[in-house]
């Protein structure tokens, strides 16, 4: 898929390190991404619903190599080892990383209070106040979730997310190991283990999962992509949004 690549590699041409030069900007820009991270879970949970039966009476699924490989991701996904001990999800993980660092958590807090109160997304998303970037980015990833087929969902689940993070993720390791140990511990530890689940382990996983999904099938590989070049381009967008208000932000400080 020679359009992904290109889309791919403009998004690492960002080289999210080098434009997060202070303290102050990624605390940021966490502030923005933890919706990125929010929202995978529940990309992740509809690719899931998708693959197995979560419903009650229980019935088998048809693709058992497909139900294997989706449950191992949320496994690691939904409870993955926590830098104090014990398990933890890596929203949970990413939200304690925010709050160690002095990262600004209240558009989340009260994201997921609004959530939980209203009991769907699109209710949520029009109460909001939620940056203009953050909501489109929002609204990009559940109109697969409410609309989209299980190959568009499987597509942006991988090509959008778990085939781009080692390496945008890396960039920022590097980085933080020549930052506060003390203050960054838990976000390092997040990108680490970000980097070693996705690389190793999901990254192929899902690969697995949309050659099982596609197979042979030229119309499926088209929608795959179609969906694939959507997803890449709403995180290209995202990236520059925060990018942009950072700048501006740093001009009024």
């Amino acid at each position: 898929m020679e359009s992904l690549r290109l889309l791919r590699k403009e998004l690492l041409e960002r080289q999210m390190a080098n434009q997060l030069g202070s303290e102050e900007a990624l605390l940021r820009f966490m502030s923005n991404h933890v919706f990125a991270v929010w929202d995978f879970q529940s990309l992740l949970k509809a690719l899931q619903q998708r693959l197995t039966c979560v419903q009650v009476p229980w019935a088998p699924t048809s693709d058992r190599e497909a139900r294997r490989l989706i449950n191992e991701i949320v496994l690691d996904e939904e409870s993955g080892p926590h830098p104090d001990g014990g398990y933890a999800s890596h929203f949970e993980l990413y939200l304690d990383a925010m709050k160690k660092a002095g990262a600004n958590t209240q558009l989340i807090e009260d994201w997921l209070q609004l959530i939980e109160k209203s009991g769907n997304f699109s209710t949520a998303i029009i109460a909001t106040n939620l940056p203009s970037h953050v909501k489109k980015f929002l609204k990009t990833t559940f109109s697969f979730i409410e609309q989209g087929s299980l190959v568009t969902v499987a597509s942006s689940f991988l090509y959008g997310r778990e085939d781009i993070i080692p390496d945008l993720f890396r960039q920022l390791v590097q980085r933080l190991d020549q930052e506060n140990p003390e203050k960054w511990g838990y976000f390092k530890f997040y990108l680490e283990e970000h980097i070693h689940c996705d690389e190793e382990k999901h990254g192929p996983a899902a690969e697995r999962l949309m050659q099982r999904i596609c197979g042979n099938d030229p119309i499926l590989w088209v929608e795959a992509e179609r969906a694939a070049r959507i997803a890449l381009a709403a995180r290209i967008d995202l990236w520059d949004s925060m990018v942009a208000s950072q700048a501006s932000q740093s001009r009024a400080a």
